[in-house]
Formats: C-alpha cells, sequence, structure tokens
C-alpha cells in the first residue's frame, strides 16, 4: 500500500463512497498498528494566558491587551500552575499540554523560570507546551532565533511542542482567519527546527473554514514532505472548527458534519501514511463519532484531558472519563492502553 497522489486525495474529498473510504484508512491502520491496541493519555491543557495580540477571527477564547475585554483576561501565576500539575499527577497523569496567547511581556525569561521550577518540583512530568506561534513571539519579543529559543526553552525543561496554531496551512486561508498569525512557512521552520535538535512535535488541522479541497491537500503536503525530511513528528489530530462565540460564527460555512470529519480523518491516514498515529477526537465530535473514528483509520483517542477551555469557549461541551474512554474503545473492539506524550505504552491495559 503506498501513500495517496494528490488526485486520489482529492477525489476521496468529492466522493460519496464513505464506507469504501473508511475500510481503505483502517486497512492501513491494520497494517500498522496490527496489535488491535487504541491508546489514551491522561493529561491536561493548561493556558496560562488569555491575552493575546493575535485575534484570530476563529477563537472565542483569547483576548485582548486593551479594550473593554481586556478586563476578563488573566496571567496565571506560578504557583496556581504548580498546583494544577499537582492535581493532574494525583489523577494518573503523564503530561503537561501547556499554550496560552501571544503576550509581549513574558519573554524567555518568564517561561524557562516557569519551565525550571515545574521540573524542580515535578521531575517525572512531561511537558508538552507552546504552539508554533508562541515560540515565534517569544523568540521576537526576547531577540532570539527560533533556533536558540527553542534550545533554551528545552535547556529550562521543555520536552516536545504541540502542533497547535496549524489551522489550514495554506497561506490565503490563514491570511482570511487570522492575518496575525504566523505563515505556513513559519509554522514549518518551528516543527523542522524542532526536530534537527532532536525534539518530538505533533501535527494539527483545523478544518471546515471555508477551505477549499485543495487547500486541505495543501496542509496534508506540507506536513507529509517535513515528516520525510526529519521523521519528527510523532501523531497527526485533526479537528472541526466549532464556530460558535466566534468572529467567524454565522458565516456562510456551517459546522462541520460527522461524515465530513469522518472523511478527514481516513483521508489523513491515507495521505499521511509516513506519520504512525493518527488520533480520533472525541473533544469536538464526541464520543460516538470518535468511536467510529476507530474504524476510519484512527488508533488513539486523545486525551481524557482534566482541563480545556478553549474550544469550550466555542461553545462545545463534551467531557469524558478514562473509564468511559475504555469502555468506548473496547465496544469498538480494541484493547484500550494508556500512553505518554511520546506514544510509549508501558502502562497496565
Amino acid at each position: 500500500m503506498v501513500a495517496l497522489t494528490r488526485k486520489q486525495a482529492l477525489d476521496y474529498f468529492s466522493s460519496d463512497d464513505l464506507i469504501g473510504l473508511g475500510m481503505e484508512a483502517d486497512a492501513l491502520r491494520r497494517k500498522l498498528h496490527p496489535e488491535g491496541v487504541v491508546t489514551y493519555i491522561i493529561d491536561r491543557n493548561i493556558n496560562y494566558t488569555n491575552f493575546c495580540t493575535e485575534y484570530c477571527s476563529f477563537c472565542a477564547f483569547y483576548r485582548p491587551l486593551k479594550g473593554k475585554l481586556a478586563a476578563e483576561g488573566y496571567i496565571l501565576d506560578f504557583d496556581t500552575i504548580y498546583g494544577k500539575i499537582a492535581e493532574t499527577i494525583a489523577m494518573g497523569g503523564t503530561g503537561i499540554l501547556m499554550q496560552g496567547g501571544l503576550h509581549p511581556e513574558l519573554t524567555i525569561d518568564w517561561f524557562e523560570r516557569l519551565l525550571r521550577g515545574i521540573k524542580e518540583r515535578f521531575p517525572q512530568i512531561w511537558l508538552h507546551c507552546f504552539s508554533a506561534s508562541e515560540i515565534l513571539s517569544i523568540a521576537e519579543y526576547s531577540g532570539l532565533t527560533v533556533r536558540d529559543a527553542i534550545l533554551r526553552l528545552r535547556e529550562a525543561g521543555l520536552d516536545s511542542i504541540p502542533g497547535g496554531g496549524a489551522e489550514i496551512l495554506d497561506d490565503e486561508v490563514r491570511h482570511r482567519i487570522a492575518r496575525l498569525k504566523c505563515s505556513t512557512a513559519d509554522w514549518i521552520l518551528v516543527h523542522r527546527t524542532a526536530h534537527e535538535l532532536g525534539m518530538r512535535t505533533t501535527a494539527t488541522m483545523m478544518f471546515g473554514v471555508g477551505e477549499s479541497f485543495e487547500q486541505r491537500v495543501n496542509h496534508l503536503e506540507q506536513v507529509r514532505r517535513l515528516q520525510e525530511s526529519t521523521g519528527g513528528f510523532t501523531a497527526f489530530i485533526p479537528w472541526s472548527f466549532q464556530p460558535h462565540n466566534t468572529a467567524l460564527g454565522g458565516r456562510k460555512w456551517d459546522e462541520a458534519t460527522a461524515v465530513e470529519y469522518l472523511k478527514v480523518l481516513a483521508i489523513s491516514r491515507l495521505y499521511l501514511d509516513n506519520i504512525e498515529n493518527v488520533q480520533s477526537s472525541w473533544v469536538t465530535q464526541g464520543l460516538k463519532v470518535l468511536q467510529l473514528g476507530l474504524r476510519f483509520g484512527g488508533n488513539d483517542v486523545g486525551s481524557v484531558m482534566l482541563e480545556e477551555n478553549v474550544v469550550r469557549a466555542a461553545g462545545t461541551a463534551n467531557c469524558t472519563t478514562e473509564e468511559e474512554l475504555r469502555h468506548v474503545i473496547r465496544d469498538a473492539g480494541f484493547k484500550p492502553v494508556q500512553r505518554d506524550t511520546l506514544y510509549t505504552t508501558h502502562f497496565l491495559a
């Protein structure tokens, strides 16, 4: 089995044969993961600040530094963050996904103090933190190159980098929905640099913002090319845009359907055959669609997610527990196994 061509991917996006597409993606999943295991992680998403200078039109969470909404902004103090991490560990968590807005007063020194403070108190926790946009802004506000910023963050305790901020890796789309956000080339630069420095990262895709099928395939091609070059991505995670409470809400496009989500998931699995793990997400689509996604190429269900704020601000209130996730996985015909951030499964099934 070989990776999809661009034409094949476009044909699949236009096709009505959802079941056939799912079967093909499932065949590749079984080839890559013949053991019949579906993994999950227990971690927490900590948003250290909701102040942001980018004003993305798809976001309902972040607040400007000035104006009437600024009063709703916050920067978490270190003790609050430490408390959240202690609680996560007590609940069986192994990692922290930490992301926040772009605040010009938060330079590299602030992040180094935070990371070192966490590692001194919780040396066992894995820090999967800071999207490409954050890395770029930290570097800019601190007068550093991207490489030097990542090196200093790694030295302070950063373990890996999440794929947030990718949205659609096509500059026409990015300019339309987030014109102040980093370009496609900049997002790629951060992840390429991290890979070259020996760090692992994830790749994501937020679809359903009026992009064309061609632009979705542009996104997948960018990710595949970088993976061919570096091999540094551990996983690919697609999810659907949630329009409620955002500036894009009520535009000409509607919220992505379950069918559209399953198509994107299956095509992602087939197109990105060089990335071992593809995640079926429950956060935006719910547990029933997640379960179907395990037969459309997904081999991981993501996080129990002890805390999540950004998607919730857009009106999505799906939630789950470890017990429920394990039940959903078993009912789909798989063996649930807890993993860590690097997809190592050294936990009891």
